[in-house]
């Protein structure tokens, strides 16, 4: 007879689960709320997330709020504004977009003034010829005095690689095959004074210079102390100052009352319209961060000065040129990757955004092992081509505002580790009250953000320009 209760007891709970679901729940609610109380008195009441029949989501004994709404629903709030405008139309406003993904400097001032630190020159060119060394046996290794196009780039202990120069074997006899080396003793008004490191024997004396033309690369090398040196000529690095301002993007959307109270044929809101003013100001901004001219002028209307920013198209160190007669060829391409990624110590991803005609011949090219087109990269919530070679890899990406400016067959490769946005008035969004100011009967929003956009190393930076 037991077995037969137990039996049916099981049968019913079988077909009522749901039931049985929630009358545990609600027991173990009741238990968790006597917990709560202490000497009769009840506790906070503190919401709490249980889950539903249907593997839902309920707020039982306490208020919804914000923490218990994004823990049950993260996506169901919103974030800050800032956060919403980089998900409009990502990939027309590349600039822009990855200055608001790599964050912003706060600026205490329309005027920003910023520095960057440069390398020091390692390259430069003999501009006097040096004759073979005219010695006698018996005489001591010689010391000559060298010219450059910038002698005060060396500095005592520094050594020296003379391309294209051999340089010679121990004996002094045969040449090695390497290339020269020279090794600087002191730096003067005269000139810099060098000893030959691997130069010829000539009359038994050692490291003698062999005949060495004007224009020949020298290359800056490590330096070389002796044993009993301690120290070593200063290295200072000073900081070069720039400036840029930041301007006041603007822009403001109305509706009047008659036109929010009218049925429509389709749902177009204020925030339809919001949208598409946000998608027109980031292309402005885009605009002026790529080609703006960082001035300051007097508006004699307004009584008041009016800041325009300074766009990063000039502020770029380095031109690459392309022949607008010839079709581009990979060994034009490989030098272009190779002038963008050498000489300046930047990182060796890059971006490439350019213009309809430039992305074209790229688009055109026949890639082999050498340099070859990767898969599709998402980065900064945009998707770019990528282009791998042995210096390193490009983000590819076609921006029509080259278009619309003029320059189609232009480009211009940023390293996005060396890019930096100031701003002074965040973007942010602000309703005014026009009705009752008396103005019009209107709905209105503006938006407003006021920054800039700089390169603090302008030599990881090239334009690409077609002549």
């Amino acid at each position: 007879m037991n077995v037969i209760k137990i039996k049916t007891a099981l049968r019913w709970i079988s077909n009522h689960k749901k039931l049985v679901i929630f009358v545990i729940t609600m027991i173990l609610i009741a238990i968790l709320s006597s917990c709560l109380t202490d000497g009769g008195s009840a506790s906070l009441a503190v919401g709490m997330i249980i889950a539903g029949v249907e593997d839902g989501k309920h707020v039982v004994e306490g208020p919804l709020t914000t923490e218990l709404a994004r823990e049950g629903s993260p996506d169901l709030l919103l974030n800050e504004i800032d956060q919403q405008i980089v998900k409009i139309r990502p990939m027309s406003t590349p600039i822009d977009q990855i200055s608001r993904y790599a964050g912003s400097k706060h600026a205490g001032s329309m005027v920003v003034d910023y520095y960057s630190v440069d390398t020091k020159p390692t390259v430069t060119k003999l501009t006097d010829s040096i004759p073979a060394s005219d010695v006698s046996e018996g005489d001591e290794t010689p010391i000559i005095v060298i010219h450059t196009n910038n002698n005060d780039m060396f500095d005592p202990t520094d050594t020296i690689l003379v391309q294209n120069v051999s340089g010679y074997d121990s004996n002094g006899v045969t040449e090695s095959g390497q290339d020269l080396m020279l090794y600087v003793i002191n730096r003067t008004n005269e000139g810099v004074a060098v000893m030959a490191v691997n130069g010829p024997t000539i009359a038994g004396v050692p490291n003698c210079f062999p005949a060495i033309s004007s224009g020949v690369r020298l290359i800056r090398m490590g330096r070389a102390a002796s044993e009993l040196d301690v120290q070593s000529p200063q290295f200072e690095a000073l900081p070069k100052k720039s400036r840029n301002l930041c301007q006041i993007f603007k822009m403001q959307v109305e509706q009047s009352t008659l036109q929010r109270l009218s049925n429509k044929e389709v749902g177009w809101t204020m925030s339809d319209q919001e949208e598409a003013a946000v998608y027109d100001m980031r292309m402005g901004i885009e605009k002026s961060y790529l080609f703006g001219v960082a001035r300051q002028i007097w508006d004699p209307y307004k009584k008041e000065h009016v800041y325009f920013t300074g766009g990063i198209w000039n502020q770029a160190g380095k031109n690459f040129y392309l022949e607008s007669t010839t079709e581009l060829n990979e060994d034009t391409l490989v030098n272009l990757m190779r002038e963008a990624f050498t000489g300046n110590t930047g990182s060796k991803r890059k971006i490439l955004i350019g213009g309809s005609g430039l992305i074209s011949k790229i688009s055109k090219l026949e890639y082999t092992r050498i340099i070859h087109a990767g898969q599709h990269v998402s980065k900064w919530g945009i998707d770019f081509a990528e282009l791998r070679s042995k210096f390193g890899c490009l983000y590819l990406l076609l921006s029509e505002v080259f278009d619309e400016v003029g320059l189609k067959e232009n480009g211009i490769v940023i390293d996005p580790e060396y890019i930096q946005k100031y701003t002074h008035i965040p973007f942010s969004t602000e309703q005014l009250n026009l009705k009752k100011s008396g103005v019009r009967n209107v709905d209105a929003l503006v938006m407003t953000e006021a920054s800039c956009l700089v390169l603090r190393y302008p030599k990881a930076h090239m334009r690409i320009l077609t002549r």
